[in-house]
């Protein structure tokens, strides 16, 4: 059926029309206006239009899922920076090009006449969320994670020599927020990663690989020339719990064993299951590998990492020159399983190890990888939308839907026309195919909600009403087009020095070749 013909009704198990305006819940500030965004009676014949706030895969997936699934959908993409694929550019290892592949499918969709993007645009400084509401449909917040999560202890923000791995993540690929960091590799022999997960073991394959297997990816030029500089011998990757408890997977763990010349350290037997017949297919795999290790012994090897568990750190320790605020130490305290009987058990809990002093590991490099966070947008709370600053996520219904600030039981159940989507609505866990499937399913809420004639935003000409402001203040926004032009210009760049691209490291640069 064509969209023109559906006659929308206010649904009365959700969004109860503007009454919670009107019970000072979000926007009574301003509620003449921002009552008619609610009061959408009619749709006359103007086509349903989207605001996607992040070009990451969250918002590639849902975007695709929408535009199959409402006829006629116009799609306005927001990004902060001047490029595109957020995620997929700037957080996939650069020696695993297969996973950037989703790029050609969300080139795909932005070839359709009915998808803008709009990069360089800051979302609550270049263009306030207020204004969105008034000009869209439907508003989809898919902005990821900004930060990294803290370690809170003793150290962390006075010493040199500690990074986040979200930093130095970003500088290998070039993202221009990081291009400054210039981390010292070439100060120390060892490296102590605290995290066990996939951002960690990227890290570690990184700092292990020789820089000639990196060369003809699509790492920063500046990154290959600190890494032939680095001096790292030994790889630390430390967790709190054991073996069978951390989140890695099977891929990464493989790679990083399977590295020319790399001796895995062994783990302590008593971590592993001594019976692995029993063991779900995934962790019996995962074991397994564990257990044989890598092909080349400690001896012969230039390299080493190890998986060091039970460990929680207590504090970064600095050198004897206190003058150079230099990382010298990491000091841990030793853990063990609260029920020994438990310690296989995915979901085992541990416990500090009474009277025992703490374990250093003697290092001047140190990253953490304990996780992302997204943190709110300026706007948010002014509209009413709830932020769990716990858990790093725009409070939603779990289908996508946002839930106001102060939900009673006599409000609505949820925000008419305002969804989100990936890291922001579930948290930074999973890989790109997870938030495939978690697009797919805001995508499908957004989709039911237009086709069932659910209440949304009061609709608008988009980017169209916007873009006068926005480029009247003298911002240059970047197109589709545009990108193409950056696109060309550094697989240019990258064809000079024998691989697939060499990225700009800045704005600046960017923008220049639009010039």
């Amino acid at each position: 059926m064509n969209w023109v013909n559906r006659m929308p009704h206010v649904r009365t198990s959700g969004f109860r029309s503007a009454r919670w305006l009107r019970r000072g819940q979000g926007l009574t500030a301003k509620s003449n206006r921002q009552q008619q965004y609610f009061s959408q009676l009619v749709r006359d014949d103007r086509p349903f239009r989207m605001a996607v706030l992040g070009s990451g895969p969250a918002g590639f997936y849902s975007v695709y899922k929408v535009m199959q699934g409402i006829d006629n959908a116009v799609v306005d993409m927001y990004e902060q920076l001047p490029v595109p694929f957020g995620l997929v550019r700037y957080g996939v290892a650069p020696d695993h090009p297969e996973v950037k592949n989703c790029q050609d499918k969300f080139t795909e969709v932005a070839s359709s006449p009915n998808f803008n993007f709009i990069g360089n645009v800051r979302i609550g400084q270049d263009v306030m969320l207020d204004d969105l509401t008034q000009h869209y449909d439907a508003i989809l917040f898919a902005y990821g994670a900004s930060k990294d999560r803290k370690l809170g202890i003793a150290g962390e923000d006075t010493l040199h020599g500690i990074y986040a791995a979200r930093d130095f993540v970003g500088w290998y690929n070039g993202l221009p927020e990081f291009s400054h960091l210039d981390p010292r590799l070439d100060d120390s022999d060892t490296a102590v990663i605290i995290g066990q997960g996939n951002v960690a073991l990227d890290v570690a394959r990184t700092l292990l690989k020789g820089v000639d297997a990196l060369r003809h990816t699509d790492i920063s030029e500046q990154a290959l020339a600190s890494l032939s500089k680095s001096r790292i011998k030994r790889v630390h990757v430390v967790g709190r719990r054991g073996p069978m408890q951390f989140a890695c997977t099977i891929k990464e763990v493989r790679e990083l064993l399977n590295l020319p010349s790399i001796a895995f350290e062994a783990i302590d037997r008593d971590l592993l299951p001594p019976d692995l017949s029993s063991l779900p297919r995934t962790a019996k795999r995962l074991t397994k590998l564990l257990l044989e290790g890598s092909s080349t012994p400690v001896p012969e090897a230039r390299k080493s990492w190890s998986f060091d568990f039970l460990l929680s750190p207590l504090r970064f320790i600095p050198g004897h020159d206190t003058r150079s605020a230099q990382l010298n130490a990491v000091s841990f305290s030793k853990m063990e399983f609260a029920d020994p009987a438990d310690r296989f058990n995915p979901a085992a809990k541990v416990q500090k190890v009474s009277e025992e002093r703490p374990q250093l590991i003697q290092t001047s490099l140190a990253f953490r990888s304990i996780g992302y966070q997204s943190e709110p947008l300026p706007g948010m709370s002014e509209l009413g939308i709830a932020f769990d600053e716990h858990r790093g996520i725009i409070t939603n219904d779990g289908h996508g839907r946002l839930v106001p600030r102060a939900r009673e039981a006599n409000h609505a159940d949820t925000i008419p026309g305002m969804y989100c989507v990936g890291w922001v609505k579930r948290g930074p866990t999973g890989v790109i195919a997870n938030t495939m499937e978690d697009s797919f399913a805001t995508a499908a809420a957004i989709v039911a909600d237009w086709n069932n004639k659910a209440t949304f935003l009061g609709g608008g000409d988009g980017w169209q009403s916007i873009q006068g402001g926005v480029t009247g203040r003298g911002m240059r926004t970047v197109s589709w087009d545009d990108w193409l032009k950056i696109d060309v210009a550094e697989k240019k760049r990258g064809n000079t020095l024998g691989k697939e691209r060499e990225k700009f490291t800045s704005k600046r640069d960017m923008l220049r070749i639009l010039d």
